[in-house]
């Protein structure tokens, strides 16, 4: 009686194992087929991880670091002898008046081009979502095709037609009895042509979008509107407008962004001048870069990345969806 309890208690338990091995393997396998997933995968983006880390992560990093020493082009050499300095070169930077001579022409540029590529790409949007029937394609392409050429191709063609002699613009004037000036040598119009320049060829980029936008909205809600009895302007302003909001704040984030980076058209075009009424931010670092300033180049980079954080953060605040 003793020995079938105790096989009787055996064959119980064995009953009520919550997982028996015919159970625990499959799990067993699935965790080791995931282990070999996420080793493939950790394989698969080792080589961008390497590059990230040596050209995006590691630059970033010296670049602050350098931010705060006293490097120079010769301490290349010599890396052991520079000195951690803290602030001083932002200092140094606030106290040189070409720095901010760069930062307002920097705001100029962004405080008038910004706001005119949206208002222009945005009725470039309209027009071909409504009023613009045939060759609509042709149009699009039209718009989009100077934000996919080269930018150092843009300037340069725009500088010849802006030549004081030869170029194109001052020979049409001519031709009614303007004497045009000379754009780019004249503090009055050089930065005033490159705003111009920038926005003709970044308002395709936020017509695309601003299209993409249009196209989404219900036309029901257009419809209902209408028999309300609102017209084509309080349709667009109290019904299409509100629902652009994302595609707006997309656009106007990745423009500005770009625009306070403003570098490659005073670069080519005008080298900073006349009399720095076009040197920007960017342009100030890059010859302090090529001065050997390594030190001072690294803090205005910063001071340029800590005004793009405050713009992208104003325009999300004014721009977000208010629900």
């Amino acid at each position: 009686m003793p020995p079938t309890t105790i096989a009787g208690q055996g064959t119980k338990e064995r009953d009520a194992d919550p997982q028996p091995a015919a159970r625990r393997r499959p799990s067993v396998l699935r965790r080791t087929a995931q282990g070999r997933q996420a080793r493939a995968a950790w394989v698969l983006a080792a080589p961008f991880l390497a590059l990230f880390l040596a050209f995006m992560l590691l630059p970033v990093v010296w670049s602050l670091l350098m931010s705060l020493t006293d490097t120079q082009s010769a301490d290349l050499r010599t890396p052991l002898n520079v000195s951690f300095i803290g602030f001083d070169n932002y200092v140094r930077l606030f106290e040189d008046p070409q720095f901010f001579t760069a930062l307002r022409n920097t705001a100029v540029f962004v405080l008038v081009a910004l706001p005119l590529t949206l208002a222009a790409g945005l009725a470039a949007a309209v027009a071909l979502n409504s009023g613009i029937q045939r060759f609509r394609a042709v149009f699009r392409v039209g718009f989009y095709l100077p934000v996919i050429t080269s930018i150092v191709a843009v300037a340069v063609v725009w500088k010849t037609l802006l030549e004081p002699h030869a170029g194109l613009v001052n020979t049409v004037l001519a031709w009614v009895g303007i004497d045009g000036p000379a754009w780019l040598a004249d503090t009055r119009f050089a930065l005033p042509v490159m705003i111009l320049m920038a926005v003709w060829r970044n308002l395709g980029t936020v017509m695309i979008i601003m299209l993409a936008g249009l196209q989404s909205v219900p036309q029901s809600l257009m419809e209902a509107a209408e028999l309300d009895g609102a017209g084509a302007w309080q349709r667009f302003w109290r019904v299409t407008f509100p629902l652009l909001r994302p595609a707006l704040l997309l656009t106007a984030v990745t423009t500005g962004i770009g625009y306070l980076q403003f570098f490659d058209e005073p670069f080519v075009m005008t080298d900073g001048g006349p009399l720095d009424s076009t040197l920007s931010a960017t342009l100030y670092a890059y010859k302090q870069f090529g001065n050997g300033n390594y030190d001072v180049a690294s803090a205005a980079g910063y001071v340029v990345f800590v005004l793009i954080i405050a713009l992208t953060v104003l325009q999300f605040r004014v721009l977000r969806d208010k629900d």
